[in-house]
C-alpha cells in the first residue's frame, strides 16, 4: 500500500513538473517579438508614396563601409541621388546637364543595423498580403516586418510618406566606384547644414 502511494506521488510529481514546463513554454511564446536587425549589407527596391506623389527608390545599404545610397526616380520626373555617409555627410545630386548638388551635414550618420531597438510593439497586422509584426519607433514611423521571413514589408512615416518594399536582397553590394559623388559636389560654394 505504501509502495503504491509512493508510486502515485511520483507520478503526480512528474505530471506537475511536466505541466510547469508547458506553462513556462507557453509564457515564453507569449513574449513580444523583437524586430530583426537589418543585414549589414542589402539592396532593396522601394515604391514610395508621398501623399500621392510616387517614386521608385533603389536603396543600397552598406553598414560595413559606413554608407547608404538612395537612387530616386520620381514619377515622370528627374532621377536624383541621395548618397549618405556614416560621418553625417549627405550629397543630394543629379547627373544630368544641370549638375545640381546640395551637401548636407547631419549630426548622426546612417541608420545602424539595430536602429529598431527599443521600438514599441503594436501587434500583428495584414499588410499587402503579408502577416506582419508592427513596431512604432520614436513617434516617427511604423515598421512592418514579415512574421515568417523577418524581412521588412513596409514603413509608414508620420509625415504621410509610405515605403513599400518590393525586393530585399541580403548581402547585395553596389560596386565601389558608384559610391562617389560627382566632382561638382566638392566645388559648390553653397554648403547647407540641417
Amino acid at each position: 500500500m505504501i509502495s503504491s502511494q509512493i508510486h502515485s506521488l511520483i507520478v503526480l510529481l512528474l505530471l506537475a513538473l511536466s505541466a510547469g514546463d508547458q506553462i513556462s513554454a507557453a509564457i515564453e511564446t507569449e513574449t513580444e517579438p523583437v524586430p530583426a536587425p537589418w543585414p549589414e549589407q542589402f539592396h532593396a527596391l522601394l515604391l514610395m508614396n508621398k501623399s500621392g506623389s510616387l517614386e521608385i527608390v533603389d536603396l543600397w545599404y552598406d553598414w560595413v563601409n559606413g554608407r547608404n545610397f538612395n537612387i530616386i526616380q520620381k514619377q515622370l520626373g528627374k532621377l536624383t541621388y541621395d548618397l549618405e555617409w556614416n560621418n553625417g555627410t549627405s550629397f543630394y545630386y543629379t547627373l544630368d546637364a544641370s549638375k545640381t548638388c546640395r551637401t548636407v551635414h547631419f549630426e548622426v550618420g546612417i541608420l545602424r543595423p539595430n536602429w529598431l531597438d527599443g521600438a514599441n510593439y503594436l501587434g500583428q497586422r495584414q499588410v499587402n498580403g503579408f502577416l506582419c509584426n508592427l513596431w512604432e519607433k520614436v513617434d516617427f514611423l511604423w515598421y512592418y516586418e514579415d512574421v515568417i521571413t523577418k524581412r521588412p514589408v513596409q514603413w509608414i512615416f508620420y509625415t504621410g510618406r509610405e515605403a513599400h518594399v518590393m525586393t530585399f536582397e541580403v548581402g547585395a553590394v553596389l560596386e565601389d566606384e558608384k559610391w562617389q559623388a560627382p566632382v561638382y559636389c566638392f566645388h559648390n560654394e553653397k554648403k547647407n547644414s540641417e
